[in-house]
């Protein structure tokens, strides 16, 4: 009876977030799907686009850092069901308006709906899965975003066929707010709401020291909280320089045209999204071998050797790639030789898109451990809290890679600018592998009973 309620519940827990964060993401970017169409009716110049979103990403990461610690403190199945319905409101409101003041403010307001999506997740996860599964489904229910954001813009244009933006935007709405009712119903904070044990209470007996509850103060003093978030502000960083920067890096510096660029970033995007499904299922397989303890973590052998890949990949990415192959072909033209033969493609296109993937892969893998090891790690009272501070750190990170990583290019080149980021990936590497085997386990530890 216990096994078919935790897997008929588990099964319909996941699904209504899955659909609901897809509904989250879509609605999060219907703006940017319909944006020729509203420039075709409303006259509106790049600023007036700059400043729509950006309000709405500014409001997103306050937002999210907020809900991340109210999960702790309120039902996340009310925070995730009603930032659902706020955010297909806001859509629905948002497709009566016309004019750019207007626009940014209920931008804005999305933004702050998007902030109560993920953190909820991430809670109910870990109240739902063992350990050695919440690496794998945290992955898989991040693939809502790759899936909203592939089919989102090809849905779009079939839609603006037949109806214009303000119909669509008005139908995304009302189905995001809908489903948000369903969330309600069939969401379950964890087990114990429908009187079925603890998976963390089963868990905590297969861990030496497994921590209780700790209070506010114990659970910032420890040291590797910080540790997580220095990582992850460096590789989130990295990955945004890397995604906002290298298709205008390999144009303007490195001779390549339009479409290589492009290449480079659909590669990028398709060996994230196998990273990140990778990432969960591997590390989880080492979770289950040799559990969780106070001291170390199994995911972090993975999560050193994806730093290492950025590092890697972003070296050959600098330094390997230039306007004409030399007249000696290099290793990597002669290792990729036959492969071009075979499929008809050039050399430098393998290897741009070879790189673009063993980047992705590297990067979007890290994203998603430095998550999973956050929550995890963290007392179970401050979990959501413990992903709300590192992910805060991460958009720190994404800041940084924005003017002052600009700032460098323009005084001195794009080249220098990587190469910047390449030392600093490098020097996390490094750190994050003398420091793998401190205390891992946030606030107090429970003393052993005899």
């Amino acid at each position: 009876m216990g096994a078919t309620g935790y897997g008929y519940y588990r099964v319909v827990i996941f699904i209504c977030m899955f659909i609901g964060y897809s509904l989250y993401f879509f609605n999060r970017k219907t703006f940017s799907f319909v944006m020729p169409s509203v420039m075709d009716e409303i006259n509106l110049d790049k600023d007036d686009l700059g400043m729509i979103t950006s309000s709405q990403t500014m409001a997103y990461a306050i937002s999210k850092f907020i809900s991340g610690v109210l999960s702790d403190q309120i039902s996340a199945r009310w925070l995730f069901s009603i930032g659902l319905f706020v955010v297909g409101g806001i859509n629905i409101v948002f497709s009566w308006s016309s004019t750019v003041s207007m626009f940014s403010l209920l931008w804005f307001i999305n933004g702050l709906g998007q902030g109560c999506g993920w953190p909820p997740c991430g809670k109910v996860l870990r109240k739902w899965y063992e350990p050695s599964q919440f690496g794998t489904w945290w992955s898989v229910l991040s693939c809502s975003m790759n899936l909203a954001g592939s089919l989102g813009p090809i849905v779009v244009t079939v839609l603006l066929q037949y109806y214009d933006w303000r119909t669509i935007l008005t139908m995304s709405g009302i189905f995001c707010a809908a489903f948000s009712f369903v969330c309600l119903v069939f969401v379950k904070n964890e087990p114990k709401d429908v009187g079925l044990p603890s998976i963390e209470a089963a868990a905590k007996k297969g861990v030496k020291g497994g921590n209780s509850e700790s209070t506010l103060t114990e659970f910032l003093l420890s040291p590797f909280l910080w540790v997580l978030s220095l990582g992850y502000l460096v590789v989130f960083g990295v990955k945004t320089a890397a995604t906002d920067w290298g298709q205008l890096f390999l144009m303007q510096e490195k001779g390549q045209t339009v479409l290589m660029g492009s290449t480079y970033m659909s590669a990028l995007e398709v060996g994230g999204f196998v990273g990140s499904l990778a990432a969960g299922f591997i590390s989880d397989r080492a979770v289950c071998r040799q559990g969780l303890g106070t001291h170390g973590n199994p995911r972090h052998g993975l999560l050193i050797t994806m730093m290492a890949g950025m590092y890697v990949s972003m070296y050959l990415f600098r330094v390997t790639i230039t306007p004409e192959i030399p007249q000696e072909a290099p290793l990597w033209v002669q290792v990729i030789h036959p492969v071009s033969v075979l499929t008809g493609v050039s050399e430098k296109e393998i290897w741009i898109l070879f790189l673009g993937a063993m980047f992705g892969f590297s990067s979007y893998g890290p994203i998603a451990l430095f998550g999973v090891i956050a929550s995890e790690s963290a007392p179970s009272n401050f979990c959501g809290t413990s992903h709300a501070v590192v992910a805060l750190m991460a958009n720190v990170g994404a800041f940084m890679a924005g003017l002052p990583f600009s700032t460098i290019a323009k005084q001195h080149s794009w080249d220098m600018a990587f190469w910047v980021a390449e030392v600093i990936m490098g020097i996390a590497t490094v750190g994050f592998f003398l420091v793998r085997n401190m205390r891992t386990k946030m606030g107090r530890i429970a003393e052993k009973k005899d």
